[in-house]
């Protein structure tokens, strides 16, 4: 059948209609104050100061550029392929989402779940009845329910801007685990015996900023009987109405004694965050010059080798082995991530290492262009893999250079003889 426009409309499938997916545009349609497909954390996370190493660690992995490319057969890369799963992960996820937003999104869901679902939405096809489809537009989701060959998965809906729960086969659903899943995500992992420690410092600072005053009135009599205790209570009583006013004093007689209660009390809370968060960070590849960005090339290359190498490879791997059928693969379609090794580099370092790749013709001048944000040159010697310090046989100084016989001299270009 003709792939024509009116064929693709007709075959085009919706992971929430089930059916074709062409838009309904309704006059009055329900609005929220802020954006509902955004990613909410789970467990109190969002309170606690571990988001930060959430975010750092996804900004670092949607960095890196993942693409559906051609290999050649022993597993370069050729050409990138202009297919819907492409421009999912290089330009435009969904209607709210860029490619590079919604790599972000996968690893923030993943790390703060343990597991993350990518849900194709839109699709060509029916992805229940074929392996072969076209990813048209794709969304993140949180597994609910797991079952032996589907899961539940709550994804938000873009056209009712409601997350629903859909139920979708596990062989045409991403799904990505935590390569950190036991220094994240376990009960008793690293991060949150952290987090629950942050939750206490937390749970102290919002006591001691409350404004109690937490104190004990020591009255001259027994309070044992029940008429004493209802003289005490009405005494506690005129004192707190006495501190409410406007200048917060009070008076009490000569033989009553207060105490007061919160004054600081040594712990070590302190310790065991900063023991965890030391720990936590030799476990991830991670310490604080990364975290402000003062790391040194050595420093950022042992994060990326340790921490988000391995994230990057899980997402594009369970996209290869989801989304690329069997016969795709055997034409030499792969995901494949590529990192731009020149961004730690100076101007300086920079500029050396252009001249060593071009000497040694393994970059062409035109592609070092690039990389420094210069537009190409119009030279077709720009283009080729040469060495501008060698004059090659197109050049019109080698022409001119002519070896002389025994006995001669050049003199402008031309041999003298005796």
């Amino acid at each position: 059948m003709e792939n024509t426009l009116g064929s693709r409309v007709k075959r085009a499938w919706n992971a929430f209609t089930n059916r074709d997916p062409t838009m309904r545009y309704r006059p009055f349609e329900s609005g929220y104050s802020y954006r509902p497909d955004r990613t909410k954390f789970s467990r109190g996370n969002e309170k606690s100061m571990v988001t930060s190493v959430y975010n750092k660690i996804a900004i670092s992995v949607a960095g890196i550029d993942m693409k559906h490319c051609r290999l050649d057969k022993e597993g370069r890369y050729l050409e990138d392929i202009d297919s819907g799963l492409n421009t999912c992960l290089t330009l435009e996820a969904n209607i709210d989402q860029t490619g590079r937003a919604y790599r972000q999104d996968i690893v923030m869901s993943m790390l703060d779940e343990g597991v993350v679902a990518m849900v194709p939405v839109d699709t060509d096809r029916d992805p229940t009845d074929t392996n072969s489809f076209e990813i048209l537009t794709m969304r993140t989701g949180k597994i609910i329910e797991w079952k032996p060959t589907t899961v539940k998965v709550r994804v938000y809906n873009e056209r009712t801007g409601k997350k629903e729960d859909v139920v979708l086969p596990k062989r045409m659903v991403g799904i990505v685990e935590n390569p950190f899943y036991s220094v994240f995500n376990e009960p008793n992992s690293t991060m949150q015996r952290l987090i629950r420690k942050l939750n206490i410092l937390d749970a102290i600072d919002e006591q001691s900023g409350s404004g109690k005053l937490d104190l004990i009135i020591q009255l001259p009599y027994s309070v044992k009987g029940e008429s004493k205790r209802a003289i005490a209570e009405k005494r506690r009583s005129d004192i707190e109405e006495q501190l409410k006013g406007p200048y917060g004093i009070a008076y009490i007689d000569g033989v009553e004694r207060i105490t007061q209660l919160n004054r600081p009390v040594e712990n070590n809370l302190m310790k065991q965050i900063e023991y965890l968060t030391s720990m936590l960070y030799s476990q991830l590849g991670i310490n604080q010059s990364i975290m402000d960005g003062t790391a040194d090339e050595k420093t950022q290359l042992n994060f990326f080798n340790n921490t988000i190498e391995p994230i990057a490879i899980a997402i594009a791997e369970e996209m290869k082995r989801k989304f690329l059928t069997k016969t795709a693969r055997s034409q030499g379609q792969s995901i494949e991530c590529f990192k731009d090794p020149f961004k730690l580099l100076t101007a300086k370092e920079l500029a050396e290492i252009a001249d060593v790749l071009c000497r040694n013709e393994i970059a062409s001048s035109n592609e070092m262009r690039q990389k420094m944000g210069w537009k190409p040159s119009d030279d077709p010697r720009a283009d080729q893999l040469r060495n501008s310090n060698m004059y090659g046989p197109e050049d019109p100084q080698h022409a001119s250079e002519e070896i002389p016989e025994e006995g001669g001299e050049v003199q402008n270009g031309t041999p003298a003889y005796e």
